[in-house]
């Protein structure tokens, strides 16, 4: 918490569900507490008729109070609807049926694309993740919000070793020759900041540096040059309404806890 009177992932998930629309249909992966707990707050203040789609559970807005560990979890098919997982793949390949896609990886490259499945060569990986899961359809959705827990050189690449969540590809004009249905990343909240893209290069751009950190904490932890507007804001912090319906929904500290 570090004196203040919110931890870290709190703040990220006000930012997050503050870019989330009244009407909208999000969707995430397994480990995705920061966002389940950015979906209710969105449904308890701005957004009161968002939909999301809790992982592998295919549960439609579970009635989880307190959160769970995993959007896997059993206790998320206490929902409004369980959809059965190949019908979630399904609609998440034909695009246009969500609004919002949750996604993180190992690694993050300047252009949003996502790396959940190794870090280093193919054939000899230094490092081994779950595997591409959903990422493949990021491109699909909407728009896709990128998240991570961990802001540092080694995540924030120049280029990601394997490219299992595709954001702007290798800039604009290979992102435009694909064609895809959806608008590609359009946020980025880590631990330290938030981002989106320039809209010309598609490099990815500061948006706002959460309160206490220096925009030369944030360069010196990407492992390639952002994009830097001459002034830029500070999150604002969570309120206390914020604050008091997710400590509502997460009273045990599930979400709140991890940063």
């Amino acid at each position: 918490m570090s004196g203040k009177a919110y931890s870290t992932a709190e703040l990220m998930a006000c930012v997050m569900a503050r870019h989330l629309r009244d009407r909208e249909v999000a969707v995430m992966g397994a480990v995705s507490m920061i966002p389940m707990a950015a979906c209710r707050l969105a449904q308890e203040t701005h957004a009161p008729n968002l939909s999301y789609i809790a992982g592998g559970s295919g549960a439609v807005n579970p009635h989880l109070e307190p959160l769970v560990f995993s959007s896997c979890d059993a206790e998320n098919l206490r929902a409004d609807a369980v959809l059965a997982l190949p019908d979630v793949i399904l609609l998440e390949g034909h695009g246009k049926r969500f609004d919002v896609f949750f996604g993180g990886g190992l690694q993050i490259d300047k252009y949003g694309n996502c790396n959940l499945v190794c870090i280093g060569d193919w054939h000899h990986p230094v490092l081994k993740g779950p595997g591409t899961v959903g990422l493949p359809f990021l491109p699909r959705a909407g728009r896709a919000v990128i998240y991570t827990t961990s802001h540092n050189a080694r995540t924030f690449v120049e280029k990601v070793d394997f490219n299992s969540g595709p954001g702007f590809l290798d800039g604009p004009e290979s992102w435009a020759r694909q064609g895809l249905p959806g608008q590609g990343p359009s946020l980025v909240v880590t631990p330290l900041c938030a981002l989106d893209f320039d809209e010309i290069s598609k490099v990815m751009r500061l948006k706002s540096l959460h309160p206490g950190v220096r925009r030369e904490q944030v360069a010196e932890n990407t492992g390639f040059e952002l994009v830097i507007p001459v002034e830029v804001p500070v999150t604002p912090e969570p309120t206390p309404s914020e604050l008091a319906i997710l400590r509502r929904v997460d009273p045990t500290g599930v979400a709140r806890n991890l940063v």
